[in-house]
């Protein structure tokens, strides 16, 4: 990707509804959505022996939370496929390919990206094929994958573009 000089001068946040999300080297067609990178750490509590009132605490473990993504039903099956991988009917999975990099990235309104994360190790936990039906209603089919993970680290290489 290409290198950026920084806007030093920019004072609006980017928006939060021009992004992409990319596996095995392409990107998903369609998706409107994907719930927040999360993370929390576990609080250790501890304190000196010789203390009888007074705790102390530390970082402990990690949590990643889990990510959301949804999209209009298409013909593409990028969402079934992958889901299908950790599940199959009358037998056991296969492990091979269940987990995946993801790749998340915010473009601004020019359509140039702006910050990307790299979602570690992936998985499909849960796969919604359809929504509710109602015929009485206007409204899009959605599809969803929920997506364990094990951590996410920004793209350095990536840097806010000078505004022409």
């Amino acid at each position: 990707m290409p290198q950026f000089s920084v806007n030093a001068n920019r004072l609006d946040p980017y928006k939060n509804f021009k992004f992409r999300v990319k596996w095995d080297g392409k990107y998903i067609p369609g998706v409107s959505k994907i719930t927040a990178l999360k993370r929390s750490t576990e609080p250790v509590i501890h304190r000196d022996g010789d203390d009888a009132s007074n705790s102390h605490l530390s970082p402990g473990t990690w949590k990643f939370e889990p990510i959301v993504m949804e999209r209009g039903i298409t013909h593409d099956a990028e969402f079934e496929n992958w889901a299908n991988l950790s599940y199959r009917v009358g037998g056991a999975i296969s492990l091979k390919n269940f987990r995946k990099d993801i790749y998340v990235e915010l473009l601004i309104e020019q359509g140039v990206v702006v910050k990307a994360f790299k979602v570690y190790r992936c998985w499909v936990s849960e796969y919604q094929v359809l929504p509710d039906l109602d015929a009485s209603s206007n409204s899009v089919a959605i599809e969803s994958v929920t997506l364990e993970n094990e951590g996410w680290e920004r793209d350095t290489a990536v840097a806010e573009p000078a505004e022409t």
